[in-house]
């Protein structure tokens, strides 16, 4: 989870980017609640995709508002000075929406932000909510004269790609869960197993290493010559000798997320596959070396489309990766018109692929943390065909 320790340092870290006319702040994005006080629902409750608000004062308070439901399904401790949660559901009474019940929530806390100027982040509230507190609050600011307006939600936004310690040790624990997928599925995969059994495989052994239940999800198919590139979730294909398994998938674990891949011959794969296969290696193991504070990721892409080219099998189709963290995918993007540079605290993916016509797919996946001297690989499974 995250900790308190962190979630005020970055508490600290948004003020300091807030113009000082600003009294309050009204967080509304999910991710943004997290992020600031660890308070996120459980997917795999009954108030799954419900949300809270957290309103937090420039002296440093923070009030989290909420319904009780909600309340009751935060899938760990969360850190807020207070707290007013609405009675929604009593198991007597009708009920009403469940916005509603958030806006009686801020209209309690109204002594916090009534008749003080405040700023709101838009992107995470309904119309109902940010009409409350339209006298008082905006909903963007410009950090200068000459910069773009920014909201809220674009702050925290550009703060989130410096990961923070408590950030680092849960992207770590989703990994170590994926590792525990990708290993279980080299010793499963053959001919004769179906996409779906594989998902089912990898998703228990990745439950079982993460010891709660999580998500899992990503790409689980297979690809032959006559499919050379497909993605998604299983279906009931049963994989056949020759055939080339993409696992590609992603652990999500208290809102946080895994991304790595490796892809499976099922039986004995073709010369012309395993060519593919290690100059997609060749190209992921380039482009590492390079990774480092101040790179432009349109470098990256090239550096791993140089290789496939140069073994023969064009250019690099997509992405050569892209950022890690609560969405997917996160800035930094590693693509051929990239504006990103990496910095220090980004975690991100490297995934080179290539897809043939006749011969099948192959894409290869690893995570780092850029540190202010380079790169630490994360992600620690096997690249390996069987």
């Amino acid at each position: 989870m995250l900790t308190e320790k962190g979630c005020r340092q970055r508490r600290q870290l948004l003020w300091s980017r807030i113009p000082a006319e600003i009294e309050w702040l009204l967080v509304g994005d999910v991710r943004h609640v997290q992020y600031l006080s660890n308070f996120r629902v459980n997917p795999m409750s009954f108030s799954a995709d419900q949300k809270a608000l957290l309103l937090l004062t420039r002296e440093g308070r923070s009030t989290l508002l909420t319904d009780n439901f909600t309340k009751r399904s935060a899938s760990e401790p969360y850190f807020a000075d207070d707290e007013i949660s609405v009675p929604w559901y009593t198991h007597r009474k009708s009920i009403t929406g469940r916005d509603q019940a958030l806006c009686q929530a801020l209209a309690e806390a109204s002594n916090i932000w009534k008749g003080r100027v405040g700023l709101i982040e838009p992107e995470g509230l309904s119309e109902m909510m940010a009409a409350m507190v339209a006298e008082d609050a905006a909903w963007q600011f410009s950090e200068d004269d000459d910069a773009e307006p920014l909201t809220l939600g674009d702050v925290l936004r550009s703060l989130r790609r410096r990961k923070h310690t408590d950030e680092v040790d849960l992207l770590k624990l989703c990994m170590k869960a994926g590792e525990a997928g990708h290993k279980k599925a080299l010793e499963f995969v053959r001919p004769g197993v179906s996409e779906f059994d594989i998902f089912l495989t990898v998703q228990q052994a990745a439950q079982q290493a993460a010891g709660k239940p999580c998500i899992v999800y990503g790409d689980f198919r297979a690809t032959h010559p006559k499919l050379p590139k497909v993605g998604g979730l299983p279906t009931d294909y049963v994989l056949q000798d020759g055939d080339l398994f993409i696992l590609d998938f992603s652990v999500i674990i208290h809102g946080y997320r895994c991304d790595f891949t490796n892809t499976i011959a099922a039986g004995s794969p073709s010369a012309r596959a395993a060519g593919q296969f290690n100059a997609c290696l060749e190209a992921l193991q380039t482009t590492e070396s390079l990774l480092r504070p101040g790179v432009p990721c349109k470098d990256l892409w090239k550096s791993a489309s140089r290789v496939l080219e140069a073994r023969g099998f064009g250019t690099l189709a997509h992405h050569a990766g892209h950022g890690l963290g609560m969405e997917h995918p996160e800035p930094p993007i590693l693509g051929a018109e990239s504006s990103d540079k990496l910095i220090a605290g980004d975690v991100i993916t490297l995934e080179p692929g290539c897809y043939i016509e006749g011969c099948g797919g192959i894409r290869l996946e690893h995570n780092y943390l850029i540190t202010d001297s380079g790169a630490e690989r994360l992600s620690n499974h096997r690249l390996a065909m069987n």
